[in-house]
C-alpha cells in the first residue's frame, strides 16, 4: 500500500507541475495578447473608424464651403471612441498624441512604434471604406477627405496645424496621463476640442492635427499636395505640448525641473 500511495503521490505531484506550466504558459500569452498586441488592434480599429467618419463627413458636407459638419463628426467619433476603447490602448488614434504621451510617461517604448504604424494602417482602411461606399464621382470632387490647402502660404498653414495640434495633445496629456489633472471627462473634452479646433481653423489649414487622418485618405487618392505639412505641424505642436508639461505644468513626478 505505502508503495501505491508513494506513486500516486508522485503522479499526483507531476501532473500538478505540468498544469502549472501549462498555466504559466497561457497567462503569458494572455498577458502578451492584452500588454502588446490587443492595444495596437484597438488603435487599428480605432483610427479605421475615425478616419472613415471623418472622411465621410467631408464628402458628404451638404455645404462644401462649411466646417459645422466635419467639425461635429470628428469630435463626435473621437469622444465616443475614446470613451469606447480608451481602457484598452488610451484611445490615442494619432502619431502626434502617441508621442506626447510616451514623451510625458504615459506609454512604454515598445509600443510607441507599433502605435504609429496600427494607426498609419488604420487611416488607410477608413479611407479606403469611404472611397467604397460613396460614388466615384462625388468621391473625386472632394479628393476623398483629403486635405487641401486653402491658400499657398505654407508657414501661416504650418504655424495654425502646429498651434492646434498643441491645444489638442495638451488636453491629452493633461486630462488622461498627468495625475494632477486627470479626468474621467477626458474623452469627451478631447472630442471638444477637435471640434472646436476644426471651427476655429477648418478654413486655414483643414485643421488635421492629425498625420493618420491626413495619411489615409492621401494614399488612397494618391493626392500628396504639401503632404508635409500635416506631418511637421502636427509634431512640432506635439513637442511643444512635452515641453510645456515636462517642464511647467506637469506632477510632480512628470516635471524634470523643480520638483
Amino acid at each position: 500500500m505505502s508503495g501505491t500511495e508513494t506513486k500516486t503521490e508522485v503522479f499526483t505531484i507531476t501532473e500538478t507541475g505540468e498544469l502549472a506550466a501549462v498555466r504559466g504558459d497561457t497567462n503569458k500569452k494572455r498577458c502578451f495578447f492584452e500588454k502588446y498586441a490587443q492595444p495596437c488592434l484597438a488603435e487599428l480599429f480605432g483610427t479605421s473608424l475615425f478616419v472613415f467618419v471623418g472622411c465621410a463627413s467631408v464628402i458628404g458636407n451638404v455645404d462644401a464651403s462649411g466646417v459645422i459638419q466635419p467639425a461635429v463628426a470628428h469630435g463626435l467619433a473621437l469622444g465616443v471612441l475614446i470613451m469606447v476603447l480608451g481602457q484598452i490602448s488610451g484611445g490615442h488614434f494619432n502619431p502626434a498624441v502617441s508621442l506626447s504621451v510616451y514623451l510625458c510617461g504615459g506609454m512604454e517604448l515598445p509600443l510607441l512604434v507599433p502605435y504609429v504604424m496600427a494607426q498609419m494602417l488604420g487611416g488607410m482602411v477608413g479611407a479606403g471604406l469611404t472611397k467604397a461606399i460613396y460614388p466615384s464621382a462625388v468621391y473625386a470632387a472632394s479628393l476623398g477627405g483629403a486635405f487641401e490647402l486653402a491658400n499657398n502660404d505654407l508657414a501661416k498653414t504650418t504655424l495654425a496645424e502646429m498651434t492646434m495640434t498643441l491645444f489638442l495633445t495638451t488636453v491629452v496629456c493633461m486630462g488622461a496621463v498627468n495625475s494632477q489633472t486627470r479626468s474621467p471627462w477626458a474623452g469627451f473634452c478631447i472630442g471638444l476640442t477637435v471640434t472646436a479646433n476644426i471651427l476655429a481653423g477648418g478654413m486655414v489649414s483643414g485643421a488635421c492635427m492629425n498625420p493618420a487622418r491626413a495619411f489615409g485618405p492621401a494614399a488612397v487618392a494618391n493626392h500628396w499636395n504639401h503632404h508635409w505639412i500635416y506631418w511637421v505641424g502636427p509634431i512640432c505642436g506635439a513637442l511643444l505640448t512635452v515641453s510645456f508639461t515636462r517642464l511647467l505644468f506637469g506632477d510632480q513626478k512628470t516635471r524634470v525641473v523643480l520638483k
